[in-house]
């Protein structure tokens, strides 16, 4: 009976499923174990990409950045044996910043599967931790149901759903027919819960016996940036943000006191320190641990998912809504509240930390500093840019120096914090995103991780404008020994590369920057090469300085009295001196325009 009627190989079948969930590409290299996925792919390439990278962690890093840019479900593959285990980091990456990703991962025929075959193991076990889903396909026939499933399982749980396909399944022939369910949006977001009044109206009266409280912003609040400014300057309540929700408020508002702990602003960390009321919004904080710990508040958390509830901190008061009609009810039932010295106090310390900043950025340096790079940055981008931004220094520079909007979309690896996803972010972005600019800025050691494929943006003709801050060193590591009780450091002095050159040898322009009067000319090019279509690098050489380290700012109270120091630990490596004043701090750091909390608590009379 099976003659009469049309067949079609499993894996053309399942990738058909993929192209009905609106997958436009597939991040992954070929090994021998997953030829009838390849065969399938040559089949469909006229409705789905093949995108080929030089390492599997690559493409898992570009489908896990693929995902979080766009929200929608995205795919990578690996072969049997290695290609398997080189997922594993993108795949990571992709569960802890809850993005969903399906991985297909090849295995040998099933006749040689226990066997002790060439390149033939147990993968299930090796993804059980990773994936929301974990199927190793039996039949043909269930080839591309399974990876219907596994879609689905990806959106519901926000992660990954794996695969593992014996070789021979794939070439399997089965009925031709319609075998995918994309009949929704499953993008769509459930319903969220809405707070009652009498939730907002016990927030309102925390709020008013409050002396000094503080919003800890997350992505949570999403579209509801502008209603939240609105509440803040109502209430009299400065923000702090999460990384993950810069841009979400605007930068300029002056009531935005940046990010906390060590990717800081000196106004976020000084005022989560004598905060005695700490609201988070839609947050996800991975250190917690360190900042939620430096003293006793109250503690209000706004959340619309049940199991965050007391994650980081016990709770005076929980409140399951979504972040933004929480604030929205928050708004209509507040009265305002009066000009209160704290609200005022933080955004002078803002202010006071934003125009040290300013003058980094545009003072003239020799040799080159990172400042200037990112001014260049800020002035050749456009409105929409995109940003994919390594691990690493970049993290820090990019919080504090990045002008970001709504209107920009940019991605990094948050929690598993995953050296080398610059290029793949930056990969991911443009295959998605073809009409906007994009940006991969990295350091040199995230960029040497994945450096091969710089090849792949020749390959695709891919106009990334690639910006590599090179100064030898694994600097955020170095600056994390500084604080550690060593004799010495240890491991994190790298051989400088030409960067420039070793992009030429791929096709790719490039220019090497060494100091400051030469960035204009060069970020201009990377505008006129990019614009032309084609990949353009900069190899910014710039020192390894240490930006000011905020985290080091101890606050506390002394009979009555606010009290700032320099933390023990800092500069406590043997090689370095230590600092006890806080003055003397900052002037280490060129800093000698700002003003200690409690010069700025005395200006305002904010009491201990």
């Amino acid at each position: 009976m099976m003659s009469d009627v049309n067949t079609v190989p499993a894996s053309v079948a399942m990738l058909r499923v993929l192209e009905s969930w609106g997958v436009k590409q597939i991040y992954g290299y070929p090994g021998g174990s997953f030829s009838s996925t390849m065969s399938a792919l040559e089949q469909e390439k006229e409705r789905i990409q093949y995108v080929q990278v030089r390492h599997e962690q690559v493409g898992a890093l570009a489908a896990a950045a693929e995902a979080k840019l766009t929200g929608k479900v995205a795919v990578t593959f690996g072969s049997a044996g290695p290609g398997a285990t080189n997922l594993l980091t993108g795949l990571y990456d992709a569960r802890e910043d809850h993005a969903p990703v399906v991985a297909l991962v090849g295995q040998v025929p099933s006749p040689n599967m226990n066997m002790n075959y060439f390149q033939e193991f147990s993968e299930q076990p090796m993804f059980e931790d990773v994936a929301v889903y974990n199927r190793t396909v039996m039949t043909p026939e269930s080839l591309p149901w399974v990876v219907d499933k596994a879609v689905r399982e990806a959106y519901k749980h926000q992660g990954v759903a794996v695969v593992v396909i014996p070789n021979d399944m794939g070439f399997g022939e089965i009925p031709d027919v319609e075998y995918a369910s994309a009949m929704i949006d499953e993008t769509k977001e459930a319903p969220l819960p809405d707070p009652t009044n009498e939730e907002v109206d016990k927030f309102l009266e925390m709020v008013k016996e409050a002396k000094r409280p503080l919003i800890h912003v997350g992505r949570g609040i999403k579209d509801g940036g502008d209603q939240l400014v609105e509440l803040s300057k109502k209430l009299q309540i400065p923000l702090v943000m999460t990384g993950l929700a810069k841009g979400l408020v605007p930068d300029e508002y002056e009531g935005n006191l940046g990010m906390a702990n060590r990717a800081a602003s000196k106004a976020a960390d000084e005022m989560f320190a004598t905060a005695d009321l700490v609201i988070a919004i839609g947050a996800d904080f991975p250190f917690a641990n360190l900042v939620y710990r430096s003293h006793d508040f109250k503690f209000i958390q706004i959340d619309a998912d049940r199991v965050q509830f007391g994650r980081h901190h016990y709770l005076d008061l929980g409140i399951w809504s979504d972040a933004t009609s929480f604030v929205e009810k928050a708004l209509d039932r507040s009265e305002a509240a009066p000009e209160s010295p704290w609200f005022k106090a933080a955004v002078a310390d803002m202010q006071n930390w934003s125009e040290y900043l300013d003058m980094l950025t545009n003072r003239d340096v020799s040799p080159l500093e990172f400042e200037p790079v990112y001014k260049h940055i800020n002035r050749i981008a456009k409105d929409d840019a995109i940003f994919s931004i390594d691990v690493g220094d970049n993290i820090i520079n990019s919080f504090r120096h990045l002008k970001l909007t709504k209107k920009n979309k940019w991605v990094i690896s948050a929690l598993f914090a995953s050296m080398g996803v610059g290029v793949p972010g930056a990969l991911a972005a443009k295959f998605n995103y073809p009409d906007r600019q994009v940006f991969n800025i990295s350091g040199d050691g995230a960029y040497s991780m994945v450096m091969q494929d710089l090849i792949t943006e020749t390959k695709y003709q891919l106009p990334i404008i690639n910006v590599i801050t090179s100064n030898e060193a694994l600097n955020f590591i170095k600056n994390s020994q500084a604080d550690t009780d060593m004799n010495d450091y240890s491991g994190i002095f790298i051989e400088g590369q030409d960067f420039a050159m070793s992009a030429k040898s791929m096709g790719v322009e490039a220019v090497t920057v060494r100091s400051t009067d030469e960035l204009e000319a060069a970020f201009d090019k990377a505008v006129e090469v990019t614009e032309a279509g084609k990949p353009f690098l900069i190899d910014a050489k710039i020192t390894d300085k240490r930006s000011l380290p905020v985290e080091d700012l101890l606050i506390d109270v002394e009979d009555g009295k606010w009290v700032e120091k320099v933390a023990p630990n800092y500069n406590a490596v043997g090689v370095m001196e230590h600092i006890d004043s806080v003055r003397d701090f900052f002037d280490s750091y060129d800093a000698q325009s700002l003003k200690t909390l409690p010069e700025l608590f005395e200006e305002f009379g904010v009491e201990a």
